[in-house]
């Protein structure tokens, strides 16, 4: 929801290069902000985003240097988790056959990697089964559980399982155990373990976990219990790279031990210990350490590439592989599918922007649907109708009387549990996910009344009412203030993504001294206020909307830019550097 109109709009900037109002810190912010600064003689920008994050001046500083073992929760307070542990170990001991059902997505196959890496150094191979999105679609089935059942003892569901009450009995002879965080039912599975943290029954303490958190606290606890009996387990923390990166591209929030994970598994990362994130790193022309940008928007959608157009295990055994020459192929392969994506996305994101603009992007849910439209772009193309209209958004792809659809919510709209609503009635023929993303198969004679009842219940939880994104600054800065120390300490209160945005700061009254466009749609600047140094910036998208145009042809007017500062490292130099997302007249 945006600001109520009585608070004014920070820097007098009510509608900007990109249509946003600008909101500041309140008055409370700045108030703790300066109590924080009296305390810790923390610089005042660092102070004004541990205020914003809410961090008392007593805690700034575990805050600012998060230990993953004060932040690891017990794996125990999970339910079902020492009966998912004492099997997945009896396996272990008894050389069983275990098969690892996974999701296609980064987290998915984050997962599977996770319990194969661990695995194998307990020498014992698992069998891993990730479904095709199409012929198959999203989580287990009952062929593919009752042919694994009958040649392993034990299988395990990864980001997936928590509503598969069929197939999970399908299983027939072997054991079922459930490692997930989607949403849960009224009722669970028939699985030995159903180990969520999003179950009904759970207390929603650790409901920011993605699957592969899920997974690395049964590790935890696995290694607990060995330990227990005298024997040492495979280093977790050599892992981690793998949380981090499904905890990113999964857009869980990074707060609480999800932070811990992030900040931790980059560390790891930035070694460059395991085969088929150094190959993707390189395809991908990574040149700096790793960052949760990286993990999101280049390592991320390469993965998922292969679930999305390709072949659904790609990404696992990419993750999984100890040989390079292997990482190398697979890394090419799915860097190929990833351009592929691109152009299939391009084609559908127009038409279904065409088709959501006729219907009204001011309702409470946007959506489109097509004839053809590939499954594995439609969740992407839904989070694109998402910025461009803030609201909740739905894309669904036809092929003949059924369409698969994915959706993507808004912060404080709970998309999972309306679209569960909705195939408790009978609207949809399945449908489930989380409170930010779901997924969802209909019949087509009932796609508009499935579509106007979800509105409805959208409705009830504010969508409708929301306005523009409003762009929420930390405060002002002057461009000499902006250097790399001041952005390096800024970045201890990181890592930052969902749950947790990276602060934005605005430069008041500033002049553009040089401008250039970049490629199709980028722009890079410099400017200064005319006292302190120049600054360099870069606007990726600019000329997607009026802000590209407007700081192309500055015609020397000053402005006020605001966005996120980052280092820029170039031929062994670091340079503080603007990454720009907005622009506003001086009045």
């Amino acid at each position: 929801m945006t600001d109520t109109p009585t608070r004014p709009a920070f820097l007098n900037v009510s509608a900007s290069a990109t249509g946003r109002r600008w909101i500041g810190p309140s008055a409370e912010d700045d108030r703790q902000a300066e109590a924080l600064e009296q305390a810790t003689g923390l610089p005042p920008a660092l102070c004004r985003v541990l205020a914003r994050r809410g961090v008392p001046a007593q805690e700034a500083e575990l805050f600012l240097a998060p230990a993953l073992r004060d932040l690891l929760p017990d794996p125990r307070s999970l339910r079902d988790m020492d009966k998912a542990a004492a099997r997945f170990l009896e396996a272990v001991e008894k050389r069983q056959r275990i098969a690892i059902f996974a999701d296609y997505d980064v987290d998915g196959g984050s997962s599977g990697a996770l319990l194969i890496c661990w695995l194998r150094d307990m020498g014992l191979p698992a069998t891993l089964y990730i479904p095709d999105r199409i012929d198959e679609g999203y989580g287990p089935n009952d062929a593919a559980m009752s042919a694994l059942a009958r040649d392993h003892d034990l299988i395990i569901c990864v980001d997936c399982g928590t509503l598969s009450h069929g197939p999970i009995a399908a299983a027939a002879g072997a054991d079922v155990i459930v490692l997930d965080h989607h949403l849960g039912g009224e009722t669970l599975p028939p699985a030995l373990a159903v180990v969520n943290p999003n179950r009904q029954d759970e207390t929603g303490d650790l409901a920011h976990l993605c699957a592969a958190g899920v997974v690395f606290l049964m590790l935890v606890e696995a290694g607990r219990l060995l330990r227990e009996a005298g024997h040492k387990g495979p280093d977790l923390l050599s892992l981690l790279d793998l949380v981090a990166l499904a905890t990113v591209a999964d857009v869980a929030p990074l707060i609480g031990v999800n932070r811990a994970l992030v900040r931790q598994g980059l560390t790891v990362m930035a070694r460059r210990n395991r085969p088929g994130l150094v190959a993707l790193a390189d395809v991908a022309r990574m040149d700096t350490a790793p960052t949760p940008y990286h993990l999101g928007f280049l390592l991320g959608p390469r993965i998922n590439a292969g679930g999305r157009i390709g072949q659904a295990d790609l990404g696992a055994r990419l993750l999984s592989t100890v040989d390079p020459h292997e990482a190398g192929a697979l890394a090419e392969r799915l860097d190929q599918l990833n351009t592929e994506r691109r152009d299939v996305e391009n084609a559908v994101r127009a038409a279904a922007l065409d088709q959501a603009t006729e219907r009204g992007l001011d309702a409470p849910l946007v959506w489109a649907a097509g004839e053809g439209w590939h499954p594995g772009v439609v969740g992407i193309v839904a989070s694109r109708l998402k910025e461009a209209s803030n609201r909740p958004a739905i894309v669904i792809g036809f092929d003949g009387d059924e369409g698969k659809g994915s959706g993507r919510s808004v912060s404080g709209i709970d998309l999972g549990a309306a679209i569960q609503r909705l195939a408790s009635e009978g609207l949809l023929i399945k449908g489930g996910g989380h409170k930010m993303a779901a997924g969802l198969t209909v019949a087509r004679d009932k796609l508009e009344p499935a579509m106007a009842r979800l509105a409805e219940l959208l409705a009830k939880q504010g969508a409708a009412d929301l306005g523009p994104a409003d762009l929420r600054l930390d405060g002002v800065l002057m461009p000499g203030a902006a250097t790399v120390e001041l952005i390096e300490q800024i970045e201890k209160a990181g890592p930052f993504g969902a749950g947790a945005p990276a602060p934005r700061f605005a430069f008041p009254d500033v002049q553009i001294a040089f401008a250039k466009r970049i490629g199709e749609s980028h722009l890079k600047i410099s400017f200064s206020d005319g006292i302190g140094p120049r600054i360099d910036a870069i606007a990726f998208g600019a000329f997607d909307t009026e802000l590209g145009p407007m700081l192309e042809k500055h015609g020397g007017m000053r402005l006020h830019l605001a966005g996120r500062l980052e280092i820029n490292s170039w031929g062994g130099r670091q340079r503080p550097q603007l990454r720009l997302e907005d622009a506003a007249p001086v009045r």
